[in-house]
């Protein structure tokens, strides 16, 4: 039995398009393709989405994805190792939700009673589940800003690195407080967080604001992007590309 390509897509959530450049791409070709000339897929095919949608729901990119799918000899085993890495990222976001969760309630207690957040939660506890490794990963989509860090990170101590990363999060985390208040994406504050985070950028090389606007497209279009931000607070991977939207609208190009 075969299914026809739109009802892989019903069935899987994955639009028809995209199972066509699958198939273009030689990562999932269809079992056969009727005189009409529709894709059909069977049972191998369905299974063999499954596999790429979970390693994509990872994180691992369409190259990687295929490398790994070639490389495969036996389905149950690799599925076995699809769900250790699932069981791994589940824990991980859990460990990020209780994070936030706690420096949400920590918050609200300082701004009852005026105490200050580092007595109440030790500022290392606020990156607890956070993995920065992502965000360097997923800087594929930009290569030349992808070698300006790497060439940063080769003369940096390990110390330096983690401090950098801490700051990234942090001010993820700053914007998060500033989306909850209410504040639009083209308020002053944050315009203010928006302009400091592209004078960080331009620190490692120049970065027109075209690029600017690019790199917060990628906040909700990558999904690693978009994953650590909406584990923060829903909404705000959105919150950050319309901010960075709004500077850059108001910056000539």
């Amino acid at each position: 039995m075969d299914w026809p390509i739109a009802e892989v897509a019903r069935m899987s959530g994955v639009t028809a398009r995209t199972l066509r450049h699958y198939d273009e791409i030689g990562l999932l070709p269809p079992a056969r393709i009727a005189a009409s000339g529709h894709r059909h897929y069977g049972e191998g095919q369905l299974l063999r989405l499954q596999q790429i949608l979970v390693l994509r729901a990872l994180g691992v990119g369409l190259p990687e994805i295929g490398r790994i799918l070639s490389e495969q000899v036996d389905e149950v085993e690799a599925l076995r190792g699809h769900h250790r890495r699932l069981l791994a990222e589940r824990d991980r976001l859990d460990a990020l939700a209780g994070t936030v969760s706690r420096t949400i309630v920590d918050l609200e207690q300082s701004r009852k009673d005026g105490t200050p957040m580092n007595a109440i939660n030790r500022p290392e506890n606020l990156f607890e589940g956070v993995e920065p490794a992502l965000y360097e990963e997923s800087l594929r989509d930009f290569p030349e800003h992808a070698e300006a860090v790497a060439r940063r990170v080769t003369g940096m101590t390990a110390r330096d690195v983690e401090a950098g990363q801490r700051e990234r999060t942090a001010s993820m985390v700053r914007l998060a407080e500033l989306m909850a208040a209410g504040l639009p994406a083209d308020a002053a504050p944050v315009r203010a967080e928006t302009e400091a985070r592209y004078r960080a950028l331009t620190e490692l090389r120049a970065v027109s604001v075209e690029e600017y606007r690019a790199i917060g497209r990628s906040c909700v279009d990558n999904e690693q992007w978009r994953a650590a931000y909406e584990a923060i607070a829903p909404g705000l991977a959105a919150y950050q590309r319309d901010a960075i939207e709004a500077y850059a609208a108001s910056r000539p190009s």
